[in-house]
């Protein structure tokens, strides 16, 4: 007599002890063949076919990484080459400002002095100019005021006495008021 599951038929001695089939230990030898076996195949196929593309992989994979590693090193070498090729030319362009300036107010200053001792010149010479006008003009106010100091003088005395001084009597008075 068969029992019928879900439309499939099961003979019935079959479960008739009730045991998980593969806790049966009239199978155990032949279960542990086919793990040998199986595991074997396993074995073969993960050894021969799939750890080797693995292996490859992962050699692939540390190639790229040294290659990205050296290209950086050498990325950043070149980079600090040119830091110091820039800091060089700076340096170098800043001391040659430094020059030009230089330069630039020696020239600046030596231009300033020659235009002020030019000045200094200029006026030297119109002091000295203006000095012997001032001169000429004191001795001609002078000699003016010896001539008008007779003639004040001769009037002066011309009106108390009622009669003009000789010039000569005048004249020997005023120099002799001036030189006391």
């Amino acid at each position: 007599m068969a029992a019928t599951t879900a439309g499939t038929e099961v003979p019935a001695e079959s479960h008739k002890d009730g045991a998980f089939p593969p806790f049966d230990s009239s199978t155990f030898a032949s279960q542990i063949v086919w793990l040998v076996i199986a595991f074997g195949l396993l074995y073969l196929l993960m050894s021969r076919i799939a750890l080797p593309r693995v292996a490859g992989i992962l050699d692939d994979r540390a190639g790229k990484i040294a290659a990205d590693l050296d290209a950086a090193r050498k990325a950043r070498a070149e980079s600090d080459a040119a830091l110091a090729t820039y800091e060089t030319s700076l340096a170098q362009a800043r001391a040659k400002a430094q020059n030009i300036a230089a330069e630039t107010r020696q020239a600046v200053t030596a231009e300033t002095n020659a235009t002020r001792q030019q000045l200094e010149a200029e006026l030297s010479a119109k002091l000295a100019t203006a000095e012997t006008q001032i001169t000429a003009t004191k001795t001609a106010a002078l000699g003016s005021v010896n001539g008008i100091a007779v003639e004040a003088a001769a009037a002066i005395v011309e009106q108390l006495i009622g009669k003009a001084p000789d010039a000569h009597t005048v004249q020997a008075a005023v120099d002799a008021a001036v030189s006391n």
